[in-house]
């Protein structure tokens, strides 16, 4: 058993451990990385890019299908080669993967332990039966894995989760997907304009991640209409047949028994932060009540002042842009510790690239009642995308956008939104909440025409005159247009 002495230690290889590993060694030569799996991140080998390249196969299946209500008619049938499909996913995904690679093959190979980490105590670590590894600070950075209940594993390899599905040489013919989650809408949606019988199944009523019930509402409305939904099932079983088949029995949209044969259950319930192995009893990290490291929200230093977490073990919010911050600011700490600073958090954003897709800014809905309550001190704006100019003319006028505004100070809170290019809507609507802008300094920004940025505007001014703060709509108003 070799024995090391470093300054800082980082468990973890993936968008958050090789930018806590960067910063840390911005400030010392004394750091070391350790994997145990393989090097590469989440989005680039199992998560946002595969996913999205499948996405865009399918999405492009849609595009024909829709041709004919412009007056547009392919000839011939549509045919989906599944293995040419899959094939492309594959091959863009490692190449994506090889970006990552390169950056991990310049680290030095002393700089890299190979192995599966866990604490000794708060300054040692034991990784696999090689390597004792002494460390002044030492930065989490585990990832996350996917979570689903432990008697699924009964379906044996029947049962997959995402990273499984860009592992297909070809597509199924048909798939259960369970949680229409971020994950279970994209490929569950994908999946089904690819020619997959899908099924997407949910509890508690629970659709992608927004929390606004109006907004909620209209999604569930919007996917029930393309593809068989239903957030809030009653499975009545489901077992392993003839070999390679799952069945499953469920109480269907008109309260009828239904069985459902299908060639993989899909879970995509959600993930786990890769913490429940690292021995942190032998710590003196406190723990919230799933096992993770709780940790300041601007320092990322744990209970323990050097012991640091980032990336998707923090349990925090697990996108590959809130990693990369969070393995730079945990990082930069450890490195310069003892001299800590609090690192920029920028306004949250997040996106589902379904279609209609779904982005949320700022402050969720849930998240202002929780911290104003029922008095009156915040007001929604709205617009629906049904009737909004350019997105009629693109047929793509399916959604609503919510925004929220603070009474009195007239500052913007946070948005939710299901509906046509929300990716770029919530950018904008991101960069005027990290500025802390009003609704009436966002409502003198320029709006081109014809957008879908002007349903931004009909919502802001929507919002300004509930927060008393500006006129009443003006229904057809000249400025803005026909069909706005």
């Amino acid at each position: 058993m070799q024995t090391l002495h470093v300054d800082v230690a980082v468990i973890g290889g993936g968008t958050a451990g090789l930018g806590a590993y960067r910063a840390a060694k911005a400030h010392t030569n004394s750091v070391v990385m350790i994997e145990g799996g393989p090097y590469g991140t989440t989005c680039a080998r199992v998560g946002c890019m595969p996913s999205k390249l499948l996405i865009a196969a399918a999405e492009s299946v849609h595009q024909i299908e829709k041709a004919p209500a412009f007056g547009v008619h392919p000839q011939g049938d549509v045919v989906i080669n599944g293995r040419e499909v899959m094939s492309r996913v594959k091959r863009e995904r490692d190449r994506f993967v090889g970006f990552v690679l390169e950056g991990v093959e310049e680290i030095p190979a002393e700089d890299k332990v190979t192995g599966y980490a866990r604490f000794l105590n708060d300054h040692t670590l034991q990784v696999d039966d090689h390597t004792i590894i002494h460390a002044e600070r030492i930065v989490i950075a585990t990832g996350s894995r996917p979570a689903y209940p432990a008697v699924w594993n009964e379906l044996g390899d029947r049962l997959i989760v995402n990273d499984d599905v860009f592992e297909w040489d070809n597509l199924p013919q048909a798939v259960a997907v369970f949680g229409p989650g971020v994950i279970g809408l994209e490929l569950g949606q994908a999946l089904h304009r690819l020619g997959v019988e899908v099924k997407l199944f949910g509890l508690g009523g629970q659709v992608g991640p927004l929390t606004d019930p109006e907004v909620m509402a209209c999604a569930d409305k919007t996917f029930r209409e393309e593809f068989y939904l239903d957030a809030d099932v009653k499975v009545e079983s489901m077992q392993r047949i003839d070999g390679n088949k799952v069945e499953i029995k469920f109480i269907n949209h008109n309260d009828e028994l239904e069985t459902f044969t299908v060639d993989y259950v899909l879970a995509a319930t959600g993930r786990r932060p890769n913490t429940d192995k690292l021995a942190l009893d032998a710590t003196r990290v406190d723990v919230d009540k799933r096992g993770v490291p709780t940790a300041d929200h601007f320092t990322l230093q744990t209970s323990v002042e050097s012991i640091f977490i980032a990336g998707d073990a923090s349990n925090q919010i697990p996108l590959l842009h809130e990693a990369a911050d969070q393995g730079r600011i945990a990082g930069d700490n450890a490195g310069r510790f003892p001299d800590i600073r609090a690192g920029l958090r920028r306004s949250s954003i997040s996106a589902v690239f379904s279609d209609p897709q779904i982005a949320m800014v700022g402050e969720s809905y849930q998240q202002l009642v929780q911290r104003l309550g029922n008095c009156g001190c915040f007001a929604t704006g709205e617009v629906s995308f049904e009737g909004q100019g350019r997105s009629r003319v693109m047929l793509r006028n399916k959604g609503m956008l919510h925004v929220y505004g603070e009474q009195g100070t007239g500052r913007f809170l946070g948005a939710e939104m299901i509906g046509p290019s929300a990716e770029h809507l919530a950018h904008l609507l991101a960069w005027a909440h990290q500025n802390k802008m009003t609704i009436s300094e966002m409502l003198d920004m320029p709006f081109y025409h014809p957008v879908i940025e002007e349903g931004v505007r009909t919502a802001l001014r929507d919002l300004n005159a509930r927060l008393h703060l500006g006129p009443e709509m003006i229904k057809h108003c000249l400025d803005c247009g026909p069909g706005c």
